[in-house]
């Protein structure tokens, strides 16, 4: 072996960052892979900045190379403006007779999960069941759209932060995606080793658990610090995939409840009938470890965006929404408690606001008699939302709780920064609510005595 050279080896210049990419103005240079590389632009006809991955010219050269970069980035095209989840990296726009071809995504200024894979920076245990639960949710939704991610990884699910706390995630990265109902010829074997499952290594035919494996896999190295199988060579981590069982997780991380490793573990069963049948039984037995408090919680015992979505799910007032819209409930609603004999609203009173009571019991009173009692799924005060004029947001009744209450709260001006159909679903549950009140006043009207 020649002896290194003592003096500092000669750099090559740096490529010069583009000016623009199409129509977008690049600002800087979010990293590079071995086929693409990753911009930070900005897209003016939107107000705002976009994510632009770009495949590397040096590909095209490649006959082979290029034949599979092809496949990869069609792939992803084929999903503009087909995802709309609120844990899903949207894709707006992709161009394929540019010199080099690319894709503009939302972009996501947080790290990867990769940050948090260091046993020195592993994140709490609840943000931790936390992450799994929107990640199956969000994989759940795609799948439902016919397609699997089959790259299901730590470098593929995008951390968005507060201050260093991970307060919400998206899946990103669709090259290796499979479209179930898709005619042209799939490419096997596709994904990442340490998180494949054994069919997929197998070349085998994937359906979702291959997914829920993936997502396991992910798991087991947020808690662990490690991945399930570890080896120099990768022979020899393909060997432990199809042959070995993963080191329990109780023995690598203090806290983890039984439940907790049984759920884990059974997702990265070998046979994918011994897993989790499907992606609402994974997501459910994710989001009973923190309902039942299997898991350790932080000092603060806030109240978790799991907790709150399957709280909306069980809501007589939110059926009909589906799981997208629930999020957006979740992320845009003020979540408010109030304790014992607090009034919600006093006669005569003008306000603004309406609640959902999501748990608790309020009592109605006019004029000092109490005319009604209302529980969780229940509307209170949506007058405010629903009247045509000022003059009937008054209120004419005392609204008062009788057990304490959690409640979702909108104003007419939140509410109009909601999607489209998610207004449209509230529209559709008021008017459910005014039917169902009306029948009572009538029911009251016509037969007292049966009512009282």
């Amino acid at each position: 072996m020649s002896a290194l050279p003592t003096s500092a080896p000669t750099r090559l210049p740096e490529p010069q960052l583009p000016d623009q990419i199409g129509k977008y103005r690049v600002l800087s240079k979010l990293g590079e892979g071995a086929t693409s590389e990753v911009f930070l632009a900005r897209d003016e006809f939107r107000n705002q900045n976009v994510a632009i991955k770009r495949v590397r010219t040096g590909l095209l050269a490649d006959s082979r190379e290029n034949h599979f970069q092809q496949h990869f980035f069609a792939a992803e095209a084929a999903l503009v403006g087909r995802l709309q989840h609120p844990n899903v990296v949207r894709i707006f726009d992709a161009v394929f007779d540019a010199p080099a071809p690319y894709l503009v995504m939302e972009y996501v200024p947080g790290p990867t999960l990769r940050r948090f894979c260091r046993a020195d920076a592993l994140l709490p245990l609840e943000q931790v069941v936390e992450i799994g639960f929107k990640c199956a949710m969000a994989l759940d939704y795609m799948f439902r759209q016919g397609l699997i991610h089959r790259d299901v990884k730590p470098a593929n699910i995008l951390a968005v932060l507060d201050g260093e706390q991970v307060v919400d995630v998206k899946i990103t990265d669709f090259g290796s995606v499979f479209a179930i109902d898709a005619e042209r010829t799939q490419v096997y074997r596709v994904g990442s080793l340490a998180y494949m499952s054994p069919e997929q290594l197998d070349g085998d035919t994937v359906d979702s658990r291959a997914d829920i494996y993936s997502l396991a896999a992910v798991l087991y190295h947020l808690i662990a610090g490690r991945p399930p199988f570890d080896a120099v060579q990768q022979p020899a981590i393909m060997n432990q995939i199809f042959t070995a069982t993963p080191p329990p997780l109780a023995s690598l991380r203090e806290g983890v409840s039984p439940r907790l490793e049984a759920l884990v573990m059974s997702a990265l069963a070998k046979k994918r009938d011994d897993r989790p049948t499907t992606w609402d039984v994974f997501a459910r037995g994710l989001s009973a470890l923190v309902s039942e408090r299997e898991v350790p919680r932080g000092p603060q015992q806030r109240v978790l965006d799991s907790e709150r979505f399957n709280l909306l799910r069980q809501l007589e007032f939110f059926i009909g929404f589906g799981d997208v819209e629930l999020w957006e409930v979740v992320h845009r609603a003020k979540w408010q408690r109030f304790p014992y004999g607090h009034a919600l609203y006093r006669r005569g009173q003008e306000g603004n606001t309406f609640h959902i009571i999501a748990s608790g019991q309020v009592d109605v009173y006019r004029d000092g008699a109490r005319v009604a009692q209302l529980g969780a799924g229940s509307s209170v005060g949506e007058m405010a939302y629903l009247a045509p004029s000022p003059d009937l947001r008054t209120h004419s009744t005392d609204i008062l709780v009788a057990e304490p209450v959690t409640s979702v709260s909108f104003t007419p001006e939140t509410l109009q920064q909601l999607s489209i159909n998610t207004r449209q679903l509230f529209d559709a549950a008021f008017i459910k609510v005014l039917v169902r009140r009306l029948h009572a006043a009538h029911e009251t009207l016509a037969h007292p005595r049966r009512i009282l």
